[in-house]
């Protein structure tokens, strides 16, 4: 079994110094394809990626953002704003030059785990001050076998972690865990929880509309949702089902996108696979290029929802 404590405490920090940035309103520039990036991006993943190289020093890391990236598109104002608030979270003196091999650590290398890191998942959420998640997966060969999931704009601030067929909650700033499963059979299926993507260039909502009723669901409660506080709500019970269509892989489906909150809902009793049923392949990353899309499901609901997908006709 992993140690995750580490991973747990270093999760609640970054949780704190994404709520540092929020604060002030700071968004940083963008990303190649104009994905937007905050310096809390970079904090947060630098943050991570120091507690892994302590507690994990010969394991290999795949996150999102890069040092040249931070290097090249972040002012030197910026990158001192970052390094001072980082330094602020962890109690002492942080450097850029710090930032910048933390960034890196564990980029590139080969070994028998890999931490996939996604340190704001849905920053546009982060950017409007809605929900946004801070998520952290081991893989160990190419099977998805641990998840971190802070969410800071979960009721309040949850905490969930998951490994093997044991998932978890507690509140983000400490105190009782709670172990968590997915909902229970239901008696009627008209009207489950369904979650899906706050951004319209994420998410084809009236397709979703269309294949949930298929699916039996006539009248949903549906709730959009950034991030992978989606997996959460479906592993803690809190929704039934998450279905991404393959219209919203703008940018493509990312490994760092789904890997915490797969490990998360399998360790909770749930299901995910792509739309055809087949599991989620990590093995080819970090696009996930062998994958359509997803459902996430309390597993209750899933065969309905494969049956209405095999029938879907795009538009």
């Amino acid at each position: 079994m992993i140690d995750l404590n580490p991973i747990l405490s270093a999760v609640r920090q970054a949780a704190d110094l994404t709520r540092r940035v929020q604060q002030l309103h700071f968004v940083g520039s963008e990303k190649a394809g104009r994905e937007p990036v905050t310096i809390a991006d970079y904090g947060s993943q630098a943050i991570l990626c120091r507690a892994i190289s302590a507690a994990f020093p010969d394991d290999a890391v795949l996150a999102e953002e890069q040092a040249e990236q931070f290097q090249t598109l972040v002012s030197d104002t910026d990158r001192a704003q970052i390094a001072h608030l980082v330094g602020k979270v962890l109690g002492h003196t942080v450097t850029e030059t710090n930032l910048v091999t933390w960034l890196e650590h564990g980029r590139g290398k080969a070994a028998e785990r890999t931490w996939i890191i996604d340190p704001v998942d849905g920053t546009k959420g982060f950017i409007a001050n809605r929900r946004y998640a801070i998520a952290v997966g081991a893989l160990e060969g190419d099977l998805p076998v641990a998840g971190v999931i802070g969410s800071p704009g979960y009721n309040g601030g949850l905490m969930f972690h998951a490994q093997g067929s044991a998932a978890y909650m507690q509140r983000l700033g400490g105190g009782k865990t709670y172990r968590i499963a997915v909902s229970l059979p239901p008696k009627r299926f008209e009207s489950l929880r369904v979650v899906e993507s706050s951004e319209n260039s994420h998410a084809d909502h009236d397709s979703l509309l269309q294949i949930i009723q298929a699916a039996g669901i006539t009248t949903p409660s549906l709730e959009r949702v950034d991030g992978q506080d989606k997996y959460a709500m479906v592993a803690c019970g809190d929704a039934d089902l998450y279905l991404r269509l393959p219209r919203e892989a703008t940018p493509r489906h990312r490994i760092w996108d789904h890997i915490a909150g797969t490990a998360l809902v399998q360790a909770a009793g749930g299901v995910v696979t792509d739309l055809d049923g087949s599991p989620l392949d990590f093995s080819v990353s970090p696009i996930l290029i062998h994958n359509k899309g997803m459902v996430v499901s309390s597993g209750h609901i899933h065969e309905r929802v494969l049956e209405a997908l095999a029938n879907w006709q795009p538009a």
